[in-house]
């Protein structure tokens, strides 16, 4: 268990690390500590408080046919970059951009724990 969440903590820094160096001045990094501290924090984050925001914003996802998600997402990235020095989100598109990074690099990661979980 611990280690699905290291690995998932892994790929979630990779994807803000991608996200920084692709979005210059929409995100930045100060150090490797910063990146890691982030990546376990949005962990946390999107385990606990990101579905109570999804439950309560679920009519205007409806509305938006899923695309609201994108916002929540961004949020939650900017929540963490509110809590961690060293870390910080510029504006609302690079939160969003950040976010479809951070989660095509967290899909990557989960495809490769289900190719594990297949091989047992």
């Amino acid at each position: 268990m611990f280690a699905k969440f290291i690995v998932r903590v892994i790929f979630g820094a990779l994807g803000l690390w991608v996200a920084s160096r692709l979005l210059h001045g929409g995100i930045t990094v100060r150090d490797t500590t910063a990146l890691i501290l982030a990546a376990v924090l949005l962990g946390v984050v999107n385990a606990f408080v990101r579905p109570v925001v999804v439950i309560l914003t679920l009519p205007l996802t409806i509305v938006t046919l899923g695309l609201f998600l994108l916002i929540v997402n961004a949020a939650m990235i900017g929540l963490v970059s509110l809590v961690v020095p060293g870390f910080h989100v510029h504006s609302l598109v690079a939160g969003v951009l950040a976010a479809i990074i951070t989660g095509i690099s967290s899909w990557i990661g989960g495809m490769i724990l289900r190719d594990d979980r297949r091989a047992r």
